[in-house]
């Protein structure tokens, strides 16, 4: 199965969407004593807003890898424990993965899944210098997000940019 690349910015204007998105970023003194700007955890919940705006698109999902029992974001998910590098994703999946060191694992699978028919659209942080952004995020449809996104309930900003990376779907292009 080939697929092609195609790369594109993605603006989001709704006040909705803009309530989870600043353009500007953040200063490191806003980010202390935060654990969802440091190195503390890897998790970054997806924010609501900009779910739904993705939902619209591509979904219904049918799985989410990488979940809380909290933060599912389809009905049927996999939690740390069920280790979701380990099991078999098929249908539509959402991946917003884990984004310390095993990023790299968790693109390759969304990528392999793809090819086997599934269709993984990924909320990553776009990390272009990276190993894993050129192995894989490179050989799906890339959207770079405007601005910088606001995680779970986050009253700061994400100190990276995101981009949502899209497996298993050649027509995925910027709608009209």
């Amino acid at each position: 199965m080939t697929m092609n690349t195609t790369t594109e910015t993605l603006t989001l204007e709704s006040p909705a969407q803009a309530a989870s998105v600043t353009s500007g970023g953040v200063g490191s003194s806003a980010l202390l004593g935060s654990v969802h700007f440091s190195s503390a955890s890897d998790e970054w919940p997806t924010p609501r807003a900009y779910f739904e705006t993705v939902e619209r698109e591509f979904g219904p999902f049918d799985l989410d890898p990488c979940a809380t029992p909290a933060s599912a974001k389809a009905p049927k998910y996999f939690t740390k424990a069920d280790d979701g590098l380990a099991q078999e994703w098929r249908g539509r999946v959402w991946m917003n993965p884990p984004y310390g060191r095993t990023i790299g694992a968790w693109m390759r699978k969304a990528y392999e899944a793809a090819q086997a028919g599934a269709v993984v659209v990924c909320l990553v942080p776009a990390r272009t210098d990276t190993a894993w952004w050129h192995d894989y995020a490179a050989k799906g449809t890339v959207r770079f997000l405007r601005g910088r996104l606001k995680f779970g309930d986050a009253k700061n900003s994400a100190p990276f940019p995101s981009a949502l990376v899209v497996f298993g779907m050649p027509n995925a292009t910027r709608k009209p």
